[in-house]
């Protein structure tokens, strides 16, 4: 019983052995050594928001290759991963017994925060995937809350996933890719970021209720609002702490992309 929340990395640049996504790339190939193979995985999408949680419930979706002006190639990836409406339906169920009125979306693909991370865990694409959006408004309360409504899917061996990035200020990532370098004054900031969300989220001096507390109000957090000026990438990770209760989690990836400190969690336990 898992949930993993990781940084996904710009684009499909995972997938085109960038060089700044080498720690990166090297991490979430060793990951599913960690995790026993699931049943099933449920991925929250940083780059999904309605005004009430959806799921895709296609039995094959597409693929959606949302980013701009990358090499050809990398609009012809492949990852044929089965949907499962059985797991949609269900998820469904559960957020709607907690008042979300969540709705399903037969016609909506996976989009690159699912297809670049998992080609890269689980390459033969053989694992029946949903994908859920966040909900509009971006509210950490709800989405600890909507998390909180998935535990049960840990006893059935179903891997929650939340894909997002612990760091997205995409004016330092541009410039950063731009220079090769990193801005010195936004690494900074990054790793003091980096640092209290990993406190935050691992430290077993913290009560399960204060780590609630401090993410509902992470924009207290040193240099937040840098790293996050828009909250989107950090959303998933509330899901997947609300699915655990509030545990503490171990720091599976703690790193540089762009230059930049990002880091990921695991909460897994039998």
């Amino acid at each position: 019983m898992s949930a993993l929340y990781l940084t996904h990395g710009g684009g499909p640049l995972l997938l085109m052995g960038d060089v700044a996504h080498k720690e990166l790339i090297t991490f979430l190939r060793k990951i599913p050594d960690q995790i026993k193979k699931p049943s099933a995985i449920l991925i929250i999408s940083a780059h999904w928001e309605l005004p009430r949680p959806t799921l895709t419930s296609s039995e094959q979706p597409p693929l959606i290759y949302d980013y701009d002006g990358f090499p050809p190639a990398s609009y012809e990836l492949k990852y044929p991963a089965p949907g499962s409406k059985q797991l949609a339906g269900q998820v469904q169920a559960l957020l709607n017994e907690q008042g979300f009125h969540a709705e399903l979306d037969a016609e909506r693909g996976f989009d690159h925060s699912m297809f670049v991370p998992l080609k890269l865990m689980y390459p033969e694409a053989d694992i029946p995937c949903v994908q859920l959006s966040l909900i509009k408004g971006l509210d950490p309360e709800q989405h600890i809350t909507m998390g909180a409504a998935l535990t049960s899917l840990h006893e059935q061996g179903v891997l929650i996933i939340g894909s997002g990035s612990s760091f997205h200020n995409m004016r330092t990532i541009m410039a950063s890719g731009q220079s090769n370098q990193p801005i010195q004054s936004g690494k900074q900031k990054s790793i003091i970021f980096n640092n209290w969300l990993m406190e935050t989220c691992t430290s077993r001096s913290i009560t399960d209720n204060e780590r609630y507390q401090r993410l509902i109000h992470w924009q207290q957090a040193p240099h937040a609002l840098y790293c996050h000026p828009r909250e989107e990438h950090l959303m998933p990770l509330h899901v997947c702490l609300g699915s655990v209760t509030g545990r503490a989690a171990q720091t599976v990836f703690n790193g540089e992309v762009f230059g930049l400190a990002m880091c990921g969690f695991l909460w897994s336990w039998m």
